[in-house]
């Protein structure tokens, strides 16, 4: 994703629902996660955005971590998704779909595009 990119917004708008769907996959550590939004064609999701909305998951209660010996370096923290980290996600999936076809409809009539 180029800089000027306007999916760089919406990633931002949706990342914490992006990050609770990919630790629904199983816990992982803070590159890991960038790295599978990466995965997914999310582009890169730097540290100085990531761990911010990893640290407010953690603070309601999303998410939990545990510190995990690093092999030949630093320890690092190891992400899992909670019971109410689940729940998030449920809500998230519901209000997603919502938005999206909402986004759809105004996009198609506002413009005339047909499918």
């Amino acid at each position: 994703m180029a800089l000027d990119d306007p999916a760089i917004g919406w990633l931002r708008g949706a990342l914490d629902l992006a990050i609770v769907a990919v630790l629904a996959e199983g816990d992982s550590h803070g590159y890991a996660i960038a790295q599978r939004l990466a995965d997914f064609g999310l582009g890169p999701v730097r540290g100085g955005v990531l761990y911010p909305v990893l640290g407010r998951l953690e603070a309601e209660g999303a998410v939990s971590f545990v510190w995990q010996a690093g092999v030949g370096g630093p320890g690092r923290k190891v992400y899992s998704l909670t019971d109410a980290g689940r729940v998030r996600l449920v809500g998230g999936l519901l209000h997603w779909h919502e938005f999206t076809a909402a986004m759809s409809r105004m996009l198609r009539e506002t413009t005339g595009e047909t499918e």
